[in-house]
């Protein structure tokens, strides 16, 4: 393997990383500002805040999908340069095109009902739910 193409791998997985990193990054936010509106609402009783709690959980997921969805792209990206795929896309030297890769596992919305993804948000939305829920009575 070339050296060129060793470094244009080194930049695709520097995206990728980079990718995964906001990814990760927003989970986290998405559970503190959760936690931190649901202890608001735990000490007001206002509806308002449970409700403020779920709009940021919704767009973090949306958020998250997309990060995902970016990241798979360039997986696809990498492993089309690599030529680890039976198909390989001719991708030229030091091409950074996402944009190749679109449909199936590559969609939004595949991302969006990952297994990670979907499992996450739909779990806090439930905690979020449940203690609205024990709270409320």
């Amino acid at each position: 393997m070339s050296t060129e193409k060793i470094k244009h791998l080194e930049f695709i997985q520097n995206v990728i990383t980079r990718m995964n990193t906001n990814s990760f990054q927003i989970k986290g936010w998405c559970i503190v500002i959760a936690s931190a509106l649901l202890a608001v609402y735990a000490s007001t009783k206002d509806n308002y805040f449970f409700l403020v709690a779920v709009f940021p959980t919704l767009i973090f997921w949306f958020l998250d999908a997309y990060y995902l969805n970016q990241e798979r792209k360039f997986r696809g990206l990498y492993n089309d340069v690599a030529g680890v795929t039976d198909e390989p896309k001719e991708i030229k030297p030091f091409a950074m095109r996402p944009d190749l890769y679109d449909g199936g596992k590559y969609s939004y919305w595949s991302a969006f009902f990952s297994r990670t993804i979907f499992k996450m948000y739909l779990s806090v939305i439930v905690v979020l739910i449940g203690v609205f829920s024990y709270l409320d009575c």
